[in-house]
């Protein structure tokens, strides 16, 4: 029998790449447990149209 985590998937979107209003988007999917983290995720990920390092932060 499977086990019912606290782990969900999440999709981090750059903050910085729709204030450019450049095509496309830079989107990353990662898992975090919601018991420990109930507040949305805020990470520096890498954007590759934008070819640095931006602050993705948690949608939907």
């Amino acid at each position: 029998m499977a086990k019912k985590g606290n782990r969900v998937q999440v999709i981090l979107e750059c903050t910085e790449h729709k204030e450019t209003g450049l095509p496309g988007m830079s989107r990353y999917i990662t898992t975090k447990n919601k018991k420990n983290t109930t507040e949305r995720l805020e990470l520096k990920k890498f954007n590759p149209v934008l070819r640095k390092v931006t602050l993705h932060k948690e949608i939907k």
